[in-house]
């Protein structure tokens, strides 16, 4: 291990920007991971590794900002567009409750159609009522719901934590670059808005995860500035609790896409591992990278599989379904599994 990659793991010397892509464009990938797994074992010894148990439950698939590369969304008037009522949301996890499951992940898409009070009814009925703990919202929806209701997203924040919303995910991040997010969609959140809106939660308590998805058009500049994005949130707020590198799924034509060798995306995984120092954990997608490479991934940096997901409408599913199977896999990893709940509590 060369010397500076040694303080890094060491906690001696932060990797800078330019450094980081240097790693990323020219060094071999065993040797990025093998300082990201250096560096994990030392901050969290054990041999550890987390799972976690949650429904996504997709409240509706009408929205209006229509990304490039998703298939869920559709228009308002479309003939298979929905909005689910609270007794669908309530089997659903009443289903999700039987599976072993004790947490929800609310999440749909831009839909200014829907009244205030449906978002606050539904999180008082899943937590009140069925007892689970709910994550919910994407940065987007916050803050189009916000807007539509005429109130600052603080006010909202406020609004949701108190109906029972205990996190948000970093969804929409996909790459922090202005110049991709114009051509993955111009009607999403710029990236210095989508970080101001999760600092904004994260100051409000409701911490949450961040993430990365690559594999179309980004530079490796792009890359490392959405790493930067994402670090400098993070020094600033400090809600994040995990970091997910995912690669793009094919969905749509009007989207390019690229295949991702499972060495590239080992060397992401790793190369976060090194440059998110203040991020706690580093998940590896088993759901979008499937399990031999899952494995991998937790000697390249990862310490957690995030798994199990409950009915997934927008990805396929490539990972594990049941806590058994979860278990099952960390252990032949040669690894110790503990249950978490998304926050990591």
């Amino acid at each position: 291990m060369d010397s500076l990659l040694q303080k890094v793991v060491d906690g001696e010397a932060r990797l800078t920007s330019a450094k980081a892509l240097d790693l990323l464009k020219k060094a071999p990938w065993t040797e990025v991971a093998e300082a990201a797994h250096a560096m994990r074992q030392k901050r969290l010894p054990g041999g550890r590794v987390g799972y976690t148990a949650f429904r996504i439950v997709n409240y509706t698939n009408v929205c209006e900002v229509t990304c490039s590369f998703c298939s869920f969304c559709r228009p308002a008037k479309s003939a298979d567009a929905y909005v689910l009522s609270l007794d669908e949301i309530r089997q659903k996890t009443i289903e999700a409750k039987a599976k072993g499951a004790d947490q929800i992940f609310l999440q749909g898409g831009v839909n200014r159609e829907i009244p205030l009070g449906y978002y606050t009814d539904v999180l008082k009925m899943l937590t009140q009522e069925m007892g689970v703990k709910v994550r919910g919202f994407s940065p987007v929806e916050l803050v189009r719901i916000a807007e539509f209701n005429q109130m600052p997203l603080e006010q909202l924040l406020d609004l949701f934590k108190g109906a029972g919303l205990s996190s948000v995910p970093g969804a929409g991040a996909e790459i922090l670059s202005d110049r991709m997010r114009e051509f993955l969609s111009p009607q999403k959140l710029s990236a210095k808005e989508w970080c101001a809106a999760m600092a904004a939660c994260h100051k409000k308590g409701l911490p949450g995860s961040a993430n990365i998805v690559f594999g179309s058009i980004e530079t490796p500049e792009e890359i490392v500035e959405h790493l930067e994005y994402v670090r400098s949130t993070q020094d600033i707020a400090g809600g994040f609790k995990s970091f997910v590198v995912w690669t793009f799924q094919p969905q749509t034509n009007k989207f390019p896409i690229r295949h991702v060798r499972g060495d590239e995306y080992l060397k992401l995984l790793a190369l976060s591992r090194l440059y998110l120092d203040n991020v706690p954990h580093i998940e590896v997608s088993l759901l979008g990278m499937g399990l031999s490479l899952g494995e991998l991934g937790l000697h390249a940096g990862a310490d957690d599989i995030n798994s199990i997901v409950i009915e997934e409408n927008v990805l396929k599913n490539h990972g594990v379904t049941t806590i058994e199977e979860a278990e099952s896999f960390i252990k032949n990893a040669g690894f110790t599994p503990y249950r978490r709940s998304l926050n990591f509590d």
